[in-house]
């Protein structure tokens, strides 16, 4: 190999957290909504969604958002007005937005995230490509049909796997069951959600396969720097 050879690396995508509740952006921590609380962020001065989302794009030109619309999820309302206008204030950014089983329909940058826990029952029938599969699980118990997790085969291009009681834990991403998840998932792209500290563990999840990671807690508290993130860009 030439001297001045250039080597090629493969990047991961590190992907934003909001998560959304009565109105404002939430700390969302083990996955026990009801205890969760408006975010308080170096990044931001406020819990409000367009002082928190700027807060993050300053820190790094971040290309993907996930939105998770808890109250959505829980059938307690909605924040698709909200939704809709951080996506056209910020049109070159992809939205991934978990609302439960509503799906986006006004803003072309929003992306549809199907999540299993919010499933009631599995038709048998593949999931429609456009979308985001999350599997999510709660400690050892994966919330939705069974069905779903056994036929990989059905899953769409993009797949999170959430694993909800690491969520703002910091203890660490799951890196077995991501393995095994990606193993499963052949040729789809896989995006680890849940426990990540530092750049250590970016630099695991990566080793692993990871297509991309979702990520708040260590945005929020300085943990990442801009530094650690343009290193997987």
């Amino acid at each position: 190999m030439r001297g001045d050879a250039k080597v090629i690396r493969k990047a991961m995508e590190i992907i934003p957290v909001i998560d959304l509740k009565g109105g404002v952006v939430v700390h969302a921590k083990h996955g026990e909504r009801g205890s969760y609380r408006p975010i308080v962020s170096r990044l931001a001065s406020s819990s409000a969604a367009h002082d928190v989302l700027s807060g993050l794009l300053r820190l790094h030109p971040f290309k993907t958002v996930y939105v998770a619309d808890l109250d959505a999820i829980e059938d307690e309302g909605d924040h698709s007005q909200l939704v809709s206008e951080l996506a056209r204030a910020h049109p070159s950014i992809a939205f991934w937005l978990d609302a439960g089983m509503k799906r986006p329909h006004d803003n072309a940058n929003i992306r549809h995230v199907l999540g299993s826990e919010s499933m009631k029952g599995d038709k048998g029938d593949p999931i429609d490509a456009a979308t985001i599969l999350s599997l999510d699980f709660r400690g050892d118990d994966f919330i939705g049909p069974l069905s779903l997790l056994e036929r990989p085969a059905h899953w769409p291009d993009r797949v999170i796997v959430m694993t909800l009681a690491r969520v703002g834990s910091g203890a660490g991403p799951d890196l077995a069951r991501l393995t095994s998840i990606k193993q499963h998932a052949g040729a789809r792209r896989v995006y680890a959600a849940g426990g990540v500290r530092n750049r250590s563990d970016l630099e695991a999840l990566k080793d692993a396969g990871m297509a991309g990671v979702l990520v708040a807690s260590a945005l929020h508290d300085g943990r990442l720097s801009p530094a650690d993130l343009a290193h997987f860009a």
